[in-house]
């Protein structure tokens, strides 16, 4: 059993060639973060770049018929961090962009849905301090592990623990985007999984995969067969911490990370 799911962390195969479709993913947090909101609150966050976009919208018409005020201040909110996207930005302000943006993403989602789940305002808050700490040049400040929220779970251990590997390894300098979408899509399909069941997270499991492939091709093209096999150890480690906390029950409660016992 432990060694099949090793083999699943240690795959091969080649890039997939088309993932344009992927982009409505991505997410990791403070597991604290939902516990100040309650299960019937609204998409509604009132922070300072949510009321900077709100004023900025009053003049511009919406992108198609349907489309809530709220998402037009989301993707609002989105424009702000692209520029923290560029390649003349460090591969940390990068992630951390491309991560706000995946929380966005997923507000989005949340919000086209009408959900009333906790899960879309904890998205909007995180976005909203990366993005903030962005502007206020204080990103060096964020963690790069963080934890799992309420609103979701530790699920596909063999995931985080690449996840978490490549983190350690400096593997955002090598992928940060790949890493950030990731992170987001596996918070998401435990987030889904809980609340509707597993027909509804397949996909965003498959998704998380396919990103932390890329991820983890970029980093062992740019690195020598050493500390490529010092990066399978790592994510070995992970496994062997992770596995016991996965959430088989289908509850979401958070997760506290700690880093590998090496």
């Amino acid at each position: 059993m432990f060694k099949a799911a090793i083999n699943t962390i240690a795959y091969t195969r080649p890039i997939q060639a088309t993932l344009s479709a992927l982009l409505l993913l991505s997410v990791a947090s403070l597991a604290s973060a939902a516990d100040s909101i309650a299960t019937d609150t609204v998409q509604t966050v009132n922070t300072k770049s949510t009321r900077d976009c709100r004023t900025d919208i009053e003049t511009q018409v919406p992108s198609y018929k349907y489309q809530s005020e709220q998402q037009r201040v989301l993707n609002c909110m989105i424009k702000q961090l692209q520029p923290y996207q560029q390649k003349d930005k460090t591969a940390r302000q990068q992630y951390l962009a491309y991560k706000a943006q995946a929380w966005l993403n997923y507000a989005i989602h949340q919000d086209s849905m009408n959900s009333r789940s906790p899960a879309g305002p904890v998205a909007v808050g995180m976005a909203e301090s990366i993005l903030q700490a962005l502007k206020n040049d204080t990103a060096q400040n964020i963690q790069l592990q963080q934890d799992i929220p309420m609103t979701s779970a530790l699920m596909r251990p063999d995931l985080w623990a690449t996840l978490s590997a490549l983190k350690d390894s400096d593997g955002i300098e090598s992928a940060p985007r790949e890493m950030a979408f990731s992170e987001v899509a596996l918070i998401w399909a435990a987030t889904n999984q809980c609340e509707r069941g597993w027909r509804e997270s397949g996909i965003h499991f498959r998704m998380a995969d396919r990103w932390l492939e890329q991820a983890r091709e970029a980093y062992i093209n740019v690195h020598d067969s050493q500390t490529n096999v010092a990066l399978e150890k790592r994510i070995v480690d992970y496994y062997k911490q992770y596995a016991p906390l996965d959430a088989s029950d289908d509850v979401c409660r958070g997760q506290i990370l700690t880093p590998s016992k090496q």
